[in-house]
């Protein structure tokens, strides 16, 4: 007769629990950002993860003083109390909390009930980093009790606990029996207490679960770290039923003896990752092979399988705590674990709504209560559609906030929440409405496609063919990447969840509005601010707010110019008034020019015939010079009056650019023609020095 095949029997509970994976993916997420991290206290109880992050740059502090300015401190799942908060704060470090939001629940329940009148009654090692955490909320005196037994004597020493209130909490890692227990002494004891059960869900299970896997094993291999107190309480629930090993490490499990065990169970400490879990589950698959030499050929490599198939679903959900199963026997071999573990991960909850209440941030999700046991949670990707939203800029503690249920872990007490999803779904029943209601959305373009482009409103994708994208057919689609637009809802499949829509339909009720108003009320003469839209040879067209009119290039300047450009570019801001309106053809000219601008007037008022100025060439012709006297203002320098004798050729006595003394011999406003002339000067100096010669 064969001797059964010998069997692994894993715990699906093994590894990091849900505040322990939290925190690590929270600490690592830092330093992937490139922020100097240092954590308050070894992150988890679990040396290799430790030594990883040491490699890294992340520093181990023990005290507030250590914590350096600019840098990033995380607080453990562990917690602390309110004084090292507020010294960590002193710091002038950036504080990430990573605290157990079942642990941040007890922190809550001591500082609301607890007061120097009301005193609170702790189940955990005093010792222990959460609970020297939880008594560093507590406003008046505290114990701490390690099993029923050492409670008995705190309230002795206290008989006015009898009737006094009083708060009792535990440590979220504490022995369930141990809890019971005490929990039986204080309804005998103290008439006026107030019990709250606050370990941890995955803890009971994991408790419950490792007490029941060793009943029908040979031998339990515990892994995690020696310091852990969750992963001691494991090793103690179960050597009640079996001989049990706690191993750190998968080089420890070579020193264990299985061959007098036919089935070997495993589970995991909160603070085990995963590459643990599946080191030690492959070095047992070479031992148990090596002992099972007695089976057939073929059934050790079978084992061998079975083995690392469980090691490599363990590597995958370890970070989710689940109820035990067991490792797949050789009917099962072909099935697909990944998929069979992650079909009963999680309690679906598609599309359900909540109200959730929020309780507090972290760098990777916001902590929200929604009135139930497990803790909920906001993963920052599923904060909003908007990739540039803050939750806490949005939010604050205490605020409201719609919420759908994505994932519910039983096992862990968790709840993942979307208020992304919630918004999407508020929207998409908007937008299924919209047909018959006209309502114009807000969204914005994050995508150019084949055929048009993708509006996204409160995380709704809207398809809007390109010709009902723009105004114009002429309009460049990229135009409008990134850019906020308002659309109608023109199609809707409700069985697919699609939405045309038309950007076109709302700039056109726009602008008829638009027209409606600006037709009402202008009157020549009328003062406007507007954007310059678009440029011609002939003109400006400036955006009147929905309704464009022309400035000719004419208006643009008082001097002479060629092209619009230069004086104006598209997106100036112009300050116009209307010269001509034609309500029939639509058609609206604009003034730009100033008459106080007007360089002939500057002109009028500050010179006359006779006046002495310095003039710039600007041009030569064959029959004289034209001088700028003001900007806008030329002079015509005749060439008899260039010189006191005769010039042949302007070029051989004046050059463009160059500044002479002229004298002012004519004005002519009406025609705008001024003469000015050197020869003038040079003959009055001449007659100067005759009248001085005689």
């Amino acid at each position: 007769m064969k001797r059964a095949m010998k069997r692994i029997e894993v715990a699906k509970t093994a590894g990091f629990c849900f505040g322990v994976n939290r925190a690590v993916e929270m600490t690592y997420k830092l330093v992937e950002s490139g922020k100097k991290v240092s954590t308050f206290g070894p992150l988890i109880h679990n040396p290799v993860v430790i030594e990883d992050l040491e490699k890294k740059g992340v520093r181990v502090i023990d005290s507030p003083m250590e914590a350096l300015p600019g840098t990033t401190v995380v607080v453990r799942t562990h917690g602390v109390g309110a004084s090292v908060y507020r010294s960590l704060e002193a710091t002038g470090a950036d504080i990430c909390d990573a605290t157990c939001p079942f642990v941040k629940k007890i922190h809550r329940i001591v500082g609301e009930n607890s007061s120097p009148d009301i005193p609170v009654l702790i189940a955990g090692d005093s010792g222990h980093p959460e609970v020297i955490g939880i008594m560093g909320h507590c406003r008046g005196e505290c114990f701490t009790f390690r099993s029923a037994e050492e409670l008995k004597k705190i309230i002795e020493n206290h008989p006015e606990y009898s009737e006094k209130r009083i708060i009792v909490v535990s440590q979220t890692t504490f022995s369930v029996k141990e809890w019971q227990e005490s929990i039986k002494i204080i309804k005998i004891l103290c008439t006026n207490a107030n019990v709250f059960d606050t370990i941890c869900n995955a803890t009971q299970d994991r408790q419950k679960e490792a007490s029941e896997l060793s009943k029908r094993v040979d031998t339990m291999i515990i892994i995690g770290g020696s310091q852990s107190s969750n992963t001691a309480k494991l090793k103690g629930v179960c050597e009640k039923n079996c001989p049990t090993y706690l191993v750190e490490r998968a080089a420890d499990i070579k020193n264990i003896d299985f061959s007098a065990s036919d089935v070997v169970g495993v589970t995991a400490g909160a603070s085990t990752p995963a590459c643990i879990i599946k080191e030690v589950l492959c070095n047992m698959s070479e031992i148990l092979n090596e002992q099972s030499k007695e089976l057939e050929e073929g059934a050790v490599e079978r084992k061998t399988d079975v083995a690392e198939a469980a090691a490599g679903e363990l590597e995958e959900s370890a970070a989710s705590a689940q109820p035990a199963e067991e490792v797949p026997s050789e009917e099962t071999d072909e099935q697909d674990f990944s998929k069979a573990l992650e079909e009963s991960l999680n309690s679906m909850n598609n599309d359900q709504k909540v109200v959730g209440i929020v309780m507090g941030f972290s760098p990777t999700e916001i902590q929200v209560d929604i009135g139930r046991k497990h803790a909920g949670y906001v993963p920052l990707d599923e904060y909003s559609a908007d990739p540039a939203a803050d939750p806490k800029k949005d939010l604050k503690i205490g605020d409201e906030i719609g919420l759908i249920i994505m994932k519910t872990n039983d096992a862990e007490g968790t709840v993942m929440l979307s208020k992304r999803r919630y918004d999407a779904m508020q929207a998409w029943r908007d937008i299924a409405d919209a047909a018959e209601t006209d309502k114009v959305f807000d969204g914005v373009v994050t995508d150019v496609v084949k055929g048009g482009v993708i509006a996204v409103t409160e995380g709704v994708r809207v398809f809007i063919p390109g010709s009902l994208a723009t105004a114009s057919r002429s309009e460049s689609l990229d135009s409008l990447l990134r850019k906020n637009v308002k659309f109608r809802i023109i199609e809707v499949n409700n069985y697919k969840r699609r939405a045309v829509g038309s950007i076109r339909a709302v700039l056109k009720e726009e602008r008829k509005a638009a027209e409606d108003a600006f037709w009402a009320q202008a009157e020549v003469g009328q003062k406007y601010t507007g954007t310059v839209k678009s440029l011609t040879n002939y003109g400006a067209f400036v955006d009147l707010g929905g309704i464009d009119g022309m400035v000719h290039i004419s208006e643009l300047s008082w001097g002479r110019i060629k092209h619009p450009s230069q004086v104006v570019k598209v997106g100036d801001i112009l300050e116009v008034y209307i010269k001509e309106l034609d309500k029939e053809s639509g058609r609206i000219s604009l003034g730009f020019k100033k008459a106080e601008d007007n360089p002939w007037v500057k002109f009028q008022n500050n010179y006359n015939v006779g006046d002495v100025v310095k003039a710039t060439i600007v041009s030569i012709t064959p029959f004289g010079a034209f001088a700028q006297i003001i900007e806008g203002v030329d002079g015509l320098i005749h060439i008899s009056q260039i010189a006191d004798k005769r010039v042949d050729n302007v070029n051989d006595v004046l050059s463009v650019g160059q500044e002479v003394d002229v004298k002012i011999t004519e004005i002519d406003l009406d025609k705008k023609r001024i003469s000015i002339s050197i020869r003038a000067l040079l003959d009055d100096a001449a007659a100067e020095e005759t009248e001085d010669a005689e």
